[in-house]
């Protein structure tokens, strides 16, 4: 009797996880229009961007994995590549989030400002980016006032990781590129 409704919503949980995944997104149609209808030319020209795999290239590569982790994420190394004059308080790669510690330009100063950056998408767009910058002004040690500030700052930084985000992504898609050479010549 147990092993019947397991059986049961093991193979409805299987139903629905084939169903869900051939839903498409329909609103891709851009890159829909653009998918070459001669294979042969998809398979070359998702190769040369380095989508696909070689097989060759994989058997001659000796030693251990290739692990990239967050170093991969092009908005990722672009946002702390943005920041790193501030000390960082929480970075959290599987949570998408980077927070800074208070920063101040001076010790003298009373002011001094925090940034959060939550990441939305892994794609280098502008709503990929959530980005909060606070301002923190203290009379003395422990009366301080925190605010959310609202200003330049905020599209200024987002410009920045973006315009950097760009160059790591061309960099690394000019780093995969490889021709593609058809072993099965017409």
């Amino acid at each position: 009797m147990i092993i019947n409704k397991f059986t049961k919503i093991t193979l409805l949980l299987l139903i629905s996880t084939f169903g869900l995944n051939s839903c498409g997104n329909e609103g891709n149609t851009k890159k829909r229009k653009e998918i070459l209808h001669d294979p042969k030319e998809r398979v070359k020209k998702n190769l040369e961007e380095g989508r696909g795999f070689r097989l060759m290239d994989k058997i001659s590569k000796s030693g251990g994995g290739n692990f990239e982790f967050a170093s991969s994420n092009e908005l990722w190394r672009a946002s702390l590549d943005s920041i790193d004059f501030m000390p960082l308080a929480s970075v959290n790669y599987s949570g998408g989030i980077i927070v800074t510690d208070w920063y101040s330009t001076d010790q003298e100063s009373n002011e001094s400002i925090k940034i959060s950056i939550r990441f939305l998408s892994n794609e280098v767009r502008s709503d990929a980016l959530d980005i909060k910058v606070f301002n923190r002004k203290c009379v003395a040690q422990s009366n301080c006032v925190v605010s959310e500030k609202i200003g330049n700052l905020i599209p200024e930084l987002k410009r920045k990781i973006l315009f950097t985000a760009a160059i790591y992504q061309k960099q690394k898609k000019d780093k995969n590129f490889k021709p593609y050479v058809s072993s099965n010549p017409r």
